[in-house]
């Protein structure tokens, strides 16, 4: 059978909050039985953006990861009670009545993704908009509203979105949990991985050295293994991206007519190496 998932592009969001600003619309001072009890004015982000930095100046990007409620299918909130339940078309709905007191359920997602609403005691989350999709919409208020894309609801069977997954390169956030999750990331890489960058010129023209090739290889015991391969942009820039965090990498600048410039990074998080100069030889 088809289930709903949502599906994320890191790279398309901006931060501008309407996800967020519609869920509040929606959500507060609104009660939908027996979904959810009105959201609290303040306190709650059933849609929360985080965000982060990479690299450092002049190269320096920006990512935004939007976190919903995961709708997981192993889903480590759920009780035995009743209390929390997962729906046959994949969402997972906290009964805010035989949840009412159980505080305990706030702490029981890895992702932070429920909330403890205090006047009524009650923990709350994204409920996947499911009064509304049992109405007949499409889409949720956050997909909806999102100006650039970035957020797409997809009513799809398991085996359709495996296939989506392996064509799109979708990963889960925090696939580690064992949480099988339901919301998709298309681009995780601007959360997950880290870059180098740098600018590259000539010495003796001072000219951007465009197509100059960038080669980032492991260091230590797979030392000399090409990682990835990049370019000098005609701006005189790269970005070599999607590396994994931690330990030294090498890196090396190429141009024909010039010497070979190397020089090794701790990639803890993204690097920003700066000013290279190549010298003829």
């Amino acid at each position: 059978m088809k289930k709903w998932n949502l599906v994320i592009d890191v790279a398309l969001c901006h931060d501008c909050n309407d996800c967020f600003l519609a869920d509040k619309d929606e959500f507060v001072g609104n009660d939908f039985p027996p979904y959810s009890a009105a959201q609290p004015w303040s306190g709650h982000r059933w849609m929360n953006i985080l965000r982060k930095e990479r690299g450092q100046y002049p190269i320096v990007q920006v990512a935004y990861l939007p976190v919903p409620c995961m709708h997981c299918d192993e889903a480590p909130c759920l009780t035995a009670d009743g209390a929390v339940y997962k729906r046959e078309d994949g969402l997972v709905i906290i009964d805010p009545e035989k949840a009412q007191g159980r505080t305990e359920i706030v702490d029981t997602c890895p992702y932070g993704a429920i909330y403890l609403n205090e006047e009524l005691q009650l923990p709350q989350k994204c409920t996947g908009c499911v009064h509304l999709l049992e109405e007949g919409w499409t889409e949720t208020r956050c997909s909806q509203i999102c100006p650039t894309g970035a957020i797409t609801l997809v009513w799809a069977s398991d085996e359709e979105m495996a296939a989506r997954v392996e064509t799109e390169g979708l990963e889960a956030y925090r696939a580690e949990l064992g949480t099988r999750p339901r919301v998709y990331y298309k681009n995780l890489h601007r959360w997950t991985k880290v870059f180098v960058a740098g600018s590259v010129a000539y010495a003796d023209t001072d000219e951007c050295a465009e197509g100059a090739t960038v080669t980032v290889s492991r260091d230590g015991a797979s030392a000399g293994a090409v990682v990835v391969q990049g370019a000098v942009n005609n701006y005189g820039e790269f970005l070599v991206d999607e590396l994994e965090p931690g330990g030294e990498y090498e890196v090396t600048i190429e141009a024909p007519g010039y010497q070979a410039h190397s020089a090794a990074v701790c990639l803890e998080e993204s690097v920003t190496m700066g000013l290279v100069m190549l010298i003829r030889g």
